[in-house]
């Protein structure tokens, strides 16, 4: 990781991290579905890319325009863009429309991304590992509301035994010291880098699908179903940052 800008929170990465990045998003990604399935074969699982640049207006409002990188209007019919602070709206959006557009696509849906975010991180020296322009690989697993699994419960030990599995750093599962207003829990996974604990991912029982779910029994009438989502955020470069702490000693 290097520092080439003399900007605080701007890296270049070297080949070598590239491909342990890549190697990451392939693991991670395997574990994640091995997972799901093990806990209901049910489970599908699907990846989606979306462009880095989106709507202001599908932006949470958690975050004000101090947070994010904001595209300059210059004209008053040009479309609000900003350079996306997570993947979670853009996920969204392509989880509706698969489910929309009758295909046949059901809950437990799991659909997940793995490219650049963007945000106004304060200047922080970059052991610090606080981006401006960061990897995330996050995975939105949607289901109904009243099915009998505890799916964030189940996946925080797998979770966590995947992470050090690449990483080989000691790790732990705490509470998040923020729960945000979307999340009924949320769980960090932490790896001790020697300097301090540092927060590598975020596993979240989310309740802000933006639409209900309709099934359609064999016999009877369709039933509606609120949507709880799990989400599993993976900061990447994190991960990647760690790995090399570890590789060095």
């Amino acid at each position: 990781m290097l520092n080439l800008y003399h900007v605080n929170s701007l890296v270049h990465w070297e080949e070598r991290e590239i491909h342990l990045r890549d190697h990451m998003i392939g693991f991670f990604s395997q574990e994640v579905r091995s997972f799901l399935r093990s806990v209901n074969p049910a489970w599908d699982v699907r990846r989606v890319e979306a462009p880095a640049l989106m709507p202001r207006a599908l932006v949470s409002s958690a975050y004000s325009n101090a947070d994010i990188w904001v595209q300059e209007q210059l004209s008053a019919g040009d479309t609000a863009l900003v350079l996306r602070p997570e993947t979670t709206p853009s996920t969204y959006a392509y989880m509706q429309h698969i489910l929309g557009n009758h295909s046949k696509t059901r809950l437990p849906l799991c659909v997940w991304q793995a490219g650049r975010s963007y945000r106004r991180e304060q200047e922080q020296p970059a052991k610090h590992m606080r981006l401006k322009e960061f990897w995330q690989l996050e995975f939105q697993c949607a289901f109904t509301a009243d099915s009998g699994n505890d799916y964030h419960a189940a996946c925080l030990e797998p979770v966590r035994r995947m992470i050090a599995q690449l990483i080989h750093l000691p790790t732990r599962i705490v509470a998040s010291d923020r729960l945000p207003a979307y999340s009924e829990v949320t769980m960090d996974i932490e790896v001790d880098n020697g300097d301090k604990w540092m927060e590598v991912c975020s596993i979240s029982r989310r309740t802000d699908f933006p639409q209900r779910y309709r099934s359609q029994p064999k016999k009877g009438p369709a039933v509606d179903h609120d949507v709880l989502v799990l989400e599993i955020a993976i900061g990447l470069d994190r991960c990647v940052y760690n790995w090399g702490i570890a590789a060095d000693r």
